[in-house]
């Protein structure tokens, strides 16, 4: 198979597990991404106080349907758990039809599909249908259920976490909270599980963290529990909505120019890639929490069509057919593009300062000349020279001379070698 099949893979074998942002779904998640990554699953007691929240009280549901007069199911959670409305309190009544529309959910605009939606923080329930099924219900008496329990337990999310050199770390986050959503957000699992596994078989100057979380509250948690370690992070990447057909998609950081925004830019450009960057805006994913002013984290946002933007969004139409093997390879790809550009973007100081040095004698033009990219790399080298003053990333040159990354590095490491040039510390 290749990585793209391996990956979508992963996202057929998590699609069928009912998620919610507490329960076990989210630790059965968790165990399948364990069997590709070492993962610490931390528990959060229910009640405990992070910030303005309070994490609440954990949802576990065996069956729900509501049936008509004859007893037949005509909407059941084990023909698709997004028939439930996800937190829904536990219920068991019989009503009429008229009575029983309030709590029912469906898309007129699409019939054929079922909606997915939540009651996280205000105890209700209810069931979502596709408009056609509702629209065939005669008038009568319904059976109800959710067989469910809400009471304290826990929240549940994973952590992975691969050492580099120094302490200074990447972060990379996902959100495991949603039920049968391939492309929102067991893309961004498969990619995410997929990228720490990579980063383990190589050596990095940063420490690399994962979380695996239940949007928005897992990040608060995450974020209320580590205070003390979040100056340690240099740049971070939400992944969610990385399978679908679009065009991948990068949201900045709050900040705007901080280098992860700087190196997904370049590596998107430079790829040649169809892509499109947008600006911060406080609405999306866990961006909003690693980037509130409180820690005004560097940490953008990569999507493929971002939050809400393609009809299938938060429906029963996210499946696996949304989601493509082509399509998660090339976002895994994307994201190690990146990971690269961090890890290298150093800075140098340029040994022979006045006046370029003589390259040939050091054997660096023979090299060049026999290659069908001399040209292209010899620019690269004249670039690295003249720029490489000790305030200049490898990034900076990259940029500024139109050149790939990776050949900028190539050749800064070959002009280090000649003794032309030395690597400064971290600013």
């Amino acid at each position: 198979m290749t990585v793209g099949e391996e990956l979508f893979e992963l996202v057929a074998e998590l699609y069928p597990i009912c998620r919610s942002i507490t329960g076990d779904g989210v630790r059965r998640t968790l165990e399948i991404v364990g069997r590709e990554i070492d993962l610490e699953v931390h528990e959060v007691p229910s009640g405990t106080e992070v910030f303005d929240w309070t994490v609440p009280r954990e949802w576990n549901i065996r069956d729900a349907w509501v049936a008509n007069a004859a007893g037949e199911r005509v909407i059941d959670f084990h023909a698709s758990n997004l028939h439930v409305v996800s937190y829904s309190v536990p219920v068991r009544a019989t009503m009429p039809l008229a009575e029983l529309r309030r709590h029912l959910f469906t898309l007129p605009e699409h019939p054929d599909w079922v909606p997915y939606r939540t009651s996280y923080y205000k105890e209700s329930w209810g069931f979502c249908a596709s408009q056609r099924l509702l629209d065939s219900l005669p008038d009568g008496d319904y059976e109800v259920c959710v067989d469910a329990t809400l009471a304290d337990g826990h929240l549940t999310y994973g952590e992975h976490v691969v050492p580099g050199e120094t302490d200074e770390e990447v972060l990379v986050t996902c959100h495991v909270c949603h039920p049968s959503l391939a492309n929102d957000n067991l893309s961004g699992i498969a990619v995410a599980s997929r990228l720490a596994k990579l980063l383990g078989g190589r050596r990095s100057r940063y420490t690399h963290r994962f979380l695996f979380i239940p949007g928005t509250i897992g990040s608060i948690t995450w974020l209320a529990r580590n205070q003390e370690r979040v100056g340690r992070i240099r740049h971070g990447l939400v992944l969610a909505c990385v399978g679908d057909p679009g065009r991948l998609t990068y949201k900045r950081s709050r900040r705007g120019d901080a280098e992860i925004d700087r190196a997904m830019t370049h590596v998107l450009a430079s790829s040649g890639r169809p892509h499109d960057l947008e600006d911060f805006s406080p609405y999306g994913y866990d961006e909003r929490q690693f980037c509130s002013p409180g820690f005004n984290l560097p940490v953008g946002c990569l999507s493929r069509t971002p939050y809400a933007r393609y009809p299938q969004y938060h429906t029963s139409a996210d499946d696996l057919r949304l989601v493509r093997p082509e399509h998660l390879q090339d976002s895994l790809e994307a994201c190690w593009e990146v990971l690269r550009v961090l890890d290298g973007n150093h800075r140098y100081l340029n040994l022979n300062p006045k006046c370029e040095p003589q390259l040939g004698r050091r054997g660096l033009y023979g090299s060049i000349g026999g290659r069908s990219d001399a040209e292209e790399r010899q620019m690269a080298m004249l670039w690295v020279l003249n720029l490489s003053d000790g305030g200049h990333s490898l990034l900076d040159v990259a940029d500024r001379a139109g050149l790939p990354f990776a050949l900028v590095a190539e050749v800064a490491g070959a002009l280090e070698d000649a003794g032309l040039l030395a690597r400064q510390a971290p600013a």
